[in-house]
């Protein structure tokens, strides 16, 4: 009785975390394939415009997208946004352009801008409180499997196919996650917060904006927190670019060497979203983000200041086992 109760409250999480994982994994395909294709018809230096077009989607969606989704329909808009990235995705292969596949590319990726920040407001108002923190170290797992399992199906499909090939079955990727979407239930009735007709405005955006610097006011300590933990994500992913060159410059590590590096970053991923999934109903979400920051610094420590291969193994392994708790 006790594991058919388990299995009914695991229903639609299941199918949101299928769906999530779908769309994970899918993006990792979609954007190696992405980078071959440009790579072979023009060069290295178009495939550094990628890179630069996704951080400027980044930037130029998040100070508006949160006023569209907090008005809108989670469930519709998750559905809309994966076919949307799916239909533009399918045409990238047949555009021979790089401004016009810029351009392209710079659409999916403010589609997928919104797209995460819809699925954790959706997450928040479905997931019961007391199944919040399992649901998200379960997320967290199925982030660093994609991590690993996304360049491994990747590798698979060029092996069949071409990167072309693979774009495609990214594309049917998205459009099955659409599909799952589909089953989760509808939480919220109507389409807009309250009923009310809102359009979005330069006025709208103003006014949402307020409310947020009015709560990070009333509510410094946490304000202060969230900046702290935010400004490590930011230069950790902006040292994870110095990366390569500090293996094989500084360290003087082979190519092999930093090929086993990036395999244990992967171990150290998936070891540390399992013990998340192990120990985060005993120990408190503020306990684990503190720890967490703790490793981070530790092994960016023992990786800057060796100059063998074994510690900077360990720090990789701390590092990244870090991102998960």
């Amino acid at each position: 009785m006790r594991s058919k109760e388990v299995m009914s409250s695991w229903k639609y999480p299941s199918i949101l975390l299928s769906s999530i994982g779908i769309t994970n994994i899918g993006e990792w395909v979609y954007f190696i394939a992405l980078n071959l294709i440009v790579l072979d018809r023009m060069g290295v230096m178009a495939v550094s415009g990628l890179y630069i077009l996704r951080a400027s989607s980044t930037l130029f969606t998040n100070f508006w997208s949160g006023s569209i989704i907090d008005r809108i329909n989670k469930r519709h808009l998750m559905v809309f946004l994966a076919i949307f990235q799916g239909t533009f995705i399918s045409i990238l292969p047949s555009l021979s352009s790089l401004w016009i596949i810029y351009c392209t590319v710079f659409i999916i990726s403010i589609a997928s801008s919104m797209y995460e920040p819809t699925s954790m407001t959706y997450i928040t108002k479905f997931i019961p409180h007391h199944q919040r923190k399992r649901f998200n170290s379960l997320r967290s797992l199925i982030d660093s499997g994609a991590f690993v399992i996304g360049p491994a199906i990747a590798g698979m499909l060029f092996m069949i196919g071409t990167p072309n090939f693979a774009i495609y079955m990214n594309a049917l990727a998205l459009f099955v996650s659409s599909l799952f979407t589909l089953f989760l239930p509808n939480i919220e009735k109507e389409d807009f917060i309250e009923g009310t007709n809102e359009k979005i405005s330069v006025r709208v955006l103003k006014t949402d904006w307020k409310l947020v610097i009015d709560y990070s006011r009333n509510h410094i300590y946490i304000s202060i927190i969230y900046v702290l933990i935010s400004s490590v994500m930011v230069l950790a992913t902006a040292i994870d670019s110095l990366e390569a060159a500090f293996s094989l410059e500084v360290l003087s590590l082979t190519e092999g060497d930093y090929g086993l590096l990036v395999s244990i970053a992967g171990v150290g991923i998936i070891v540390g979203a399992l013990v998340n999934i192990i120990i985060v109903k005993k120990v408190a979400t503020s306990w684990l983000i503190g720890l967490g920051s703790i490793l981070i610094s530790i092994g960016y420590i023992i990786y800057a200041f060796q100059t063998i291969f074994l510690p900077p193994l360990l720090a990789f392994l701390s590092y990244h086992f870090r991102w998960h708790l």
